[in-house]
């Protein structure tokens, strides 16, 4: 029996003039989007895309994306930050560079962050164009950029890119047990399919060391990759709960104009049918939901989910009704390291 959703609730605007942080004053944003989150050191920390200052959307100093430090990492306190990363003028800096020109590279979007062995991973795609309807855009090429110095400085090697589309333009990243980094994959945009790739955490930089799902094995040619949730998806999050023993996907479908739910036992598969957690017509310009990593989820799902009028990011609570705890097969692979009882780092 799949958990069942019973309600949902806005906690608190994240960011903006009229959040609880007041990032406009303190570091320069006015108005940003998406929020994923990773641990890094044992603290939390949540990154954004396209970010601008007074004016919100399309105002001043814009930056293609911008990170934070969160003071208390329990949800329930509404997350206070503590800190942002910011450059000599006190604002909160670009952290990978974008030449911001249409139809070469328009921005540069961080799609999920990860922190293996004290260096920090983001997984970025380069927009070469957004599309004139909603949910759609080109990106000219994905690829990893790494900060050694806890968000600061970072590198974006050439060699750690995916220059053809290859449907993991947007990822959600998973280090299991088994010592792979897993990632699911959607293309440019938010009408394509749900893939699933894995790599050993020492070739995270090598492409070719990738493999991807084909339905029943893994393979190296990421043409082989199968579908292992349907289209449309849009800007997704797994996370695994230990109560349930199950791992949690959610994800905008922007034909149902919701934000859903589905579950599985093990990454591969079958994942259940999309529950609808929180609609357009509660939340008009709904997207990006991101799963608070690190938290205990049983009755209460913890996180992010951005608004395209208000353009930043709000946490939102989701109640679930509990369920028959489910039997956790052995093919396949199932919690991540450290799947957290508590808020702590998994892979520092």
């Amino acid at each position: 029996m799949p958990l069942r959703v019973l309600g949902t609730e806005m906690m608190n605007q994240v960011t903006g003039k009229n959040s609880r942080n007041d990032t406009a004053a303190r570091w320069g944003v006015y108005g940003t989007d998406l929020g994923h989150m990773f641990w890094h050191r044992d603290r939390l920390y949540m990154v954004f895309g396209d970010t601008f200052g007074a004016g919100g959307f399309g105002g001043k100093n814009w930056r293609s994306n911008v990170m934070a430090r969160i003071a208390d990492p329990d949800p329930r306190h509404g997350f206070p930050f503590e800190s942002m990363i910011t450059g000599p003028d006190g604002a909160a800096k670009e952290l990978i560079r974008s030449r911001k020109i249409d139809g070469d590279e328009k921005t540069v979007i961080p799609t999920q962050g990860i922190s293996l062995g004290g260096r920090i991973y983001l997984h970025y795609m380069s927009v070469r164009h957004w599309g004139l309807t909603g949910g759609n855009w080109t990106v000219g090429h994905s690829g990893l950029a790494y900060s050694d110095d806890d968000g600061q400085t970072w590198a974006a090697p050439a060699g750690a890119t995916w220059r053809e589309a290859c449907g993991f333009e947007q990822v959600a990243f998973i280090m299991a047990k088994d010592g792979f980094l897993y990632s699911f994959g959607i293309p440019e945009g938010r009408f394509g399919g749900v893939r699933l790739r894995r790599v050993g955490r020492e070739h995270i930089l090598t492409p070719d060391a990738y493999e991807y799902w084909d339905g029943t094995k893994w393979e190296a040619d990421p043409k082989t990759a199968a579908v292992v949730v349907p289209a449309p998806a849009g800007e997704l999050s797994v996370a695994w709960s230990e109560p349930h023993h199950r791992w949690l996907m959610m994800y905008l479908d922007e034909t149902r104009r919701a934000v859903v739910l589905r579950t599985a036992t093990t990454l591969t598969g079958p994942w259940s049918d999309a529950q609808e957690v929180v609609t357009a017509d509660q939340y008009p310009g709904l997207y990006a939901p991101y799963i608070v990593p690190g938290t205990e989820i049983d009755g209460d799902l913890y996180y992010t989910m951005s608004q395209w009028g208000p353009y930043n990011v709000f946490l939102m609570h989701t109640s679930l009704e509990p369920a028959a705890p489910a039997v956790v097969s052995d093919d396949g692979p199932v919690a991540p390291v450290g799947a957290p009882v508590t808020p702590v780092s998994s892979a520092n």
